[in-house]
């Protein structure tokens, strides 16, 4: 029976057609193994995942193993990348049971939920010893096998949570820059061995804090790889190996948002021109391949192609000469270190220095995309994340402002649209939606907080205050449902589905922890609104910094930036003048140029005599209704747009001039 063919999730519906008798996850499901009085096999995976296709074709599309699930279990296929909660606490058994984890994650559980057995990738004749074994031990020895699942489900309840310390100080920040060093990589960059992920929450800690050498190091050494796409722009998930060569080819939005972010924020701190080239061709990149009719974002682009990792992004020298002809094709081959680093004697392409001549590189590079264009292109996963959007949001609306690409923040406004019409309803979001039409899993905690911190950045950069209202919305949400009452917060809402387990984990993964992204987002919000309760917030949050700094450094590195932020203020900008004034967006475009840790932005019109509300800005010195609480009181200067760089609504006087508000940013 094919139950998966109205499924939102495109990994779902990769699995429609499978002889197996696959059930979505719900309560449907768990019936009917009680019904059936048989376990739960539950396959956890995403559309990008290259080992998931490939248990799908050796073992799923098979008739026989196929025969073996459906007679002795029944059979559910989760979408991780939809069911972050499901995935986590069967992701904390596997790594309990096994020290291990990844995707496809395989689970074997009681009807109630308990999982008995787990493990990852399992090979057709391992996987069918696997289920009639499994069968049998549920046929001929219940008991073992439901106290299995029981002391399983204990163990993981009873785990104590990370103990929490007090808000990070300078000390706490030194410790852990110390600790990065331990493991940073001096030489290729990046920290410990192969693999390689792309360490995007620890460079921006770096960056705030002035060490350049870890992260200019790694953005070069990322930037020149193979794990980045010398011809199209965008980041592979990771590095096979130690130097950046050899990606994992499926690439992800959340990768990119976090990384075009990073490789902005290094080029305002000095990075040049390549941390300036990568981040425009990541944006754009981001634009034209991942865009969707609607204005969102896809999450992923495929590994695979015609059945083949890398497939559509590895070359061979006699396939740059049939391109580019002999002289081009010998010259492309030495730049980009075409000596057979991949598969069957191709290459994934490098630029370990820019050649001599940048007009023949654009040449080359403008003819091999245009050639690879013909190629079979990997898959598409377009259905849109919440979470995820929200940090590209972020990211497209400092880049556009900070590189003058007015585009970037349209295309945030758009994807921030989408959301706003789409996942939100009453306050509550859903996380995710396909082609316009939302999903029906509810927003987790990395979906409240990511979003809330692109609006409030894509505020900073249109000064719209429905972005502004919607953050603070979200951000009300999150403190009333997800607040864990002592300082922390769990990863889903209070009237969330019940798991065996209520996840929650404040280290950050490929993306930021949900408990620090929400931190970030509170003390943003705090320092437009100057509110105590969500600065309050904030603060607490980052209490497990203090805890993880000495010897985890790498697993907080979003808190650590956060905490950065926190101690350095965070400063706040209220650019205050008509949006049509060449002056205002001057100013406006001053501040994203300075290098400052969490740096906060406000936007607005002046108020007028006679209260009324001048292009969008507060009337009477005061707040207009959902207006900007930075903003209150601040005027014109002499009749000419003014910028107020403020701590905590303390601000210096008033300035006038680019030059003036730059020597303010930089006497800090």
């Amino acid at each position: 029976m094919n139950r998966l063919q109205d499924a939102t999730s495109p990994y779902l519906l990769q699995h429609a057609g499978n002889p197996v008798d696959w059930h979505p996850w719900g309560e449907e499901a768990f019936a009917e193994a009680r019904r059936r009085d048989v376990p739960l096999l539950i396959s956890v995976g995403y559309s990008a995942c290259h080992w998931c296709h490939v248990m799908a074709h050796e073992s799923f599309e098979d008739p026989d193993t196929a025969r073996l699930m459906n007679d002795n279990f029944v059979n559910i296929k989760v979408d991780r990348e939809e069911r972050p909660d499901v995935d986590a606490v069967y992701m904390s058994a596997t790594q309990a049971m096994t020290q291990q984890g990844g995707w496809p994650m395989t689970v074997f559980a009681t009807p109630e939920g308990h999982p008995f057995y787990c493990g990852t990738y399992f090979p057709r004749p391992q996987f069918q010893r696997l289920l009639q074994g499994l069968s049998g031990a549920w046929a001929n020895d219940r008991a073992t096998v439901l106290e299995q699942g029981s002391k399983v489900v204990e163990v993981l309840n009873s785990s104590a949570s990370l103990p929490s310390g007090p808000l990070p100080t300078e000390d706490t920040l030194e410790t852990a820059v110390r600790n990065l060093r331990e493991s940073f990589d001096p030489v290729r960059g990046g920290f410990g061995g192969a693999p390689k992920f792309p360490p995007s929450m620890v460079l921006e800690f770096l960056l705030r804090s002035g060490e350049r050498e870890m992260s200019g190091t790694t953005l070069a050494a990322m930037a020149r790889g193979g794990i980045y796409d010398q011809l199209g722009g965008g980041f592979a998930r990771y590095s096979v190996d130690a130097g950046w060569v050899v990606p994992h080819f499926e690439k992800m939005l959340y990768d990119n948002a976090l990384l075009l972010r990073v490789y902005t924020h290094w080029w305002r701190a000095g990075g040049g021109p390549l941390a300036r080239r990568v981040a425009l061709e990541t944006a754009d990149w981001l634009l034209r391949e991942l865009r969707t009719a609607e204005g969102g974002f896809a999450s992923a682009l495929d590994a695979d192609s015609e059945g083949e990792e890398g497939r559509f992004y590895v070359w061979t020298p006699e396939q740059l000469s049939e391109v580019l002809g002999d002289d081009d094709g010998a010259w492309a081959a030495e730049v980009f270190d075409v000596t057979g680093t991949f598969e069957h004697g191709t290459s994934v392409l490098q630029l370990p220095q820019d050649p001599a001549d940048p007009a023949r590189l654009a040449s080359v590079r403008e003819r091999l995309l245009a050639a690879r264009e013909e190629r079979v292109r990997p898959g598409r996963d377009d259905k849109v994340v919440a979470g995820w959007t929200g940090l590209a949001i972020a990211a497209l609306a400092e880049t556009g402002m900070a590189l003058d690409r007015p585009d970037l923040v349209t295309a945030a406004e758009a994807a921030a649209t989408l959301l706003e019409r789409v996942h939100v309803a009453d306050g509550r979001l859903l996380r995710t939606s396909r082609d316009g039409r939302a999903g029906t899993n509810a927003g987790v905690l990395e979906d409240y907080a990511n979003l809330a911190e692109g609006l409030i950045a894509l505020y900073g950069a249109t000064g719209e205050t429905r972005w502004f209202r919607l953050a603070g919305t979200l951000l009300d949400t999150l403190l009333d449902r997800f607040a864990d009452g002592t300082g922390g917060f769990f990863d889903t809402a209070d009237d969330a589905e019940r798991l065996f387990q209520r996840p929650q984990d404040p280290t950050d993964n490929a993306t930021p922890s949900g408990q620090y992204a929400a931190a970030g987002a509170l003390l943003s919000y705090a320092a437009l609104t100057g509110s105590s309760r969500h600065r309050e917030a904030a603060h607490a949050a980052l209490g497990t910094v203090s805890v993880l700094a000495a010897k985890h450094a790498r697993f907080a590195g979003w808190g650590l930036a956060v905490a950065r932020a926190a101690l350095d203020g965070p400063v706040e900008v209220a650019v205050v003048g008509p949006p049509g004034d060449p002056r205002t967006q001057i100013l406006h475009r001053e501040a994203y140029l300075a290098d400052v840790p969490g740096l906060v932005i406000a936007l607005g019109g002046p108020a007028t005599p006679a209260g009324r509300v001048a292009d969008g800005g507060v009337a009477d010195g005061g707040v207009a209704d959902g207006g900007v609480p930075l903003l209150e009181g601040r005027q014109l200067i002499a009749g000419a747009p003014a910028a107020y760089v403020c701590r905590g609504f303390t601000c210096r006087l008033p300035v006038t001039t680019p030059e003036d508000l730059r020597a303010q940013l930089a006497d800090r």
